[in-house]
């Protein structure tokens, strides 16, 4: 683990050097990390958030100088953090289960204004796409963007297209897309770049709610296919 600066008032935990090497030790490696920065409530911290490879530890400098006045905040801070992580196991804790989410997609053209793109560039036919992405099995590895957008890790590497050369100024709420190597969701209306191949009617950000964002990383995600119909019907 290496631990790094973000700022003046933040510290990247590096816990492993290369997610794709195997995705799912990293990302349970991370988890880990994050569950252990958080029973110890290290006081000044005000967040965290786990990423591909990393946590990120964000501070209140005031809180911390009033807690260590004798100390450079960043540093008592990444001492505190070596503390806590000193003994933790590299490969992180696999006997806890993540929660398994589906999420029902229409594939239907009037969403999928991206799949004859996504079928091009991958040469595959559309139904081949659709077939293959949803019938693989997926892992929330962060949240972020916006809140609530899951990064997916676990698509098909046969799907695997560029985004957009020019992102869209508004892409609707629920659209499910492809970018890069990832696939994911976005939780509400907003730009974006990742080429849209159907959408969800299920609401994954709800500021009524708590939390708010219905996946959190560590999850796990299928997407089930519905027609149209069933679209038009769907009530959570």
């Amino acid at each position: 683990m290496r631990i790094e600066p973000l700022g003046d008032s933040a510290l990247i935990v590096r816990v492993v050097d290369d997610f794709a090497a195997d995705p799912e030790a990293s990302l349970n490696a991370v988890l880990a990390a994050l569950r252990s920065l958080e029973a110890a409530a290290i006081p000044g911290v005000t967040e965290l958030a786990p990423a591909y490879s990393t946590v990120g530890v964000f501070f209140d400098v005031a809180e911390v100088a009033r807690v260590a006045p004798e100390s450079q905040p960043s540093e008592w801070i990444g001492a505190k953090i070596e503390d806590v992580l000193k003994d933790q196991p590299v490969e992180g804790d696999e006997s806890i289960e993540p929660r398994l989410i589906e999420i029902p997609v229409c594939y239907d053209r009037e969403f999928a204004c991206d799949l004859d793109d996504v079928a091009r560039v991958t040469g595959l036919h559309a139904a081949e796409v659709i077939e293959r992405h949803s019938s693989a099995g997926y892992r929330v590895a962060c949240v972020g963007f916006i809140a609530g957008f899951p990064f997916l890790s676990g698509l098909p590497s046969e799907l695997a297209t560029p985004r957009r050369a020019v992102p869209r100024k508004e892409v609707p709420a629920g659209s499910v897309g492809i970018g890069g190597g990832q696939t994911g969701v976005y939780p509400r209306t907003s730009p974006g770049g990742w080429n849209l191949i159907g959408r969800t009617p299920l609401s994954l950000f709800d500021v009524r709610q708590d939390p708010p964002a219905i996946l959190q990383a560590g999850d796990r995600v299928r997407f089930r296919k519905i027609s149209r119909q069933e679209f038009d019907a769907f009530s959570p």
